[in-house]
């Protein structure tokens, strides 16, 4: 259990520089942000602005050319790719807009993949299989595959995979994306819910005014740097 002030990602002066057709593209310049524990957050900006390469950067998946990352007190860059695959499983919760269930496995299957390559015992894995899946609505589906969900079902059902392992974080990268605006509020709803009762910390990437409605905090970002950080309490 994480304590309301602890530091979940720091990042300092981080900066990431690539090449595009033999044009050098400064994605990220220079980023001061500290997200701490039990937060409800949003970095939102137009396409290019450089949100999902900063998600990629916290979350280990991307390297910054210069500057810092640390996740739960942890120096990114000087850990291995042994040790950074470990703290990213055990600590981060992905929610894809393209959902990146795996159709070949069930409902269950896909939700309890993660706590399976943490060594959860099965009958675990099973009551939190079932107990998620009441929360999220999705109850009876479990033997389903995910080609015969709806689009809303398998959001759901990622998030549910996102989050049945107790992450210490959760990125949601245009969670709302493709959905209409009834189904994207409830999942919205249910991940607030989830954010206040059991103090779980999200932070989106999006460019949807619904989700930054919900946030609690709003940082744009424009031109790879922040340009606004409003909290909203």
């Amino acid at each position: 259990m994480t304590s309301k002030s602890e530091q979940i990602v720091v990042t300092k002066d981080l900066k990431k520089t690539y090449k595009a057709d033999g044009i050098r593209v400064e994605a990220v310049r220079g980023v001061d942000l500290t997200i701490e524990a039990g937060e409800f957050s949003a970095i939102v900006g137009p396409s290019g602005s450089g949100k999902t390469t900063f998600l990629n950067i916290i979350s280990g998946l991307d390297t910054p050319t210069t500057g810092e990352v640390w996740l739960k007190g942890q120096l990114l860059t000087k850990l291995n790719d042994r040790q950074l695959s470990d703290l990213r499983r055990d600590n981060i919760g992905f929610i894809f807009q393209a959902y990146n269930l795996i159709p070949v496995l069930t409902v269950e299957e896909n939700i309890e993949y993660i706590m399976m390559l943490q060594g959860v015992p099965k009958l675990e894995r099973h009551k939190r299989v079932l107990s998620i899946l009441r929360e999220m609505g999705l109850e009876g589906l479990e033997k389903r595959f995910p080609p015969k969900l709806s689009g809303g079902q398998q959001q759901r059902v990622a998030i549910a995979r996102a989050m049945v392992s107790r992450p210490t974080l959760i990125l949601a990268d245009e969670p709302t994306a493709n959905l209409d605006s009834t189904t994207g509020t409830g999942l919205l709803k249910i991940m607030k819910e989830l954010n206040q009762h059991r103090g779980m910390t999200f932070l989106f990437s999006t460019h949807d005014p619904m989700v930054m409605d919900w946030a609690d905090r709003v940082i744009t970002l424009k031109d790879g740097h922040i340009e606004k950080d409003e909290r909203k309490n």
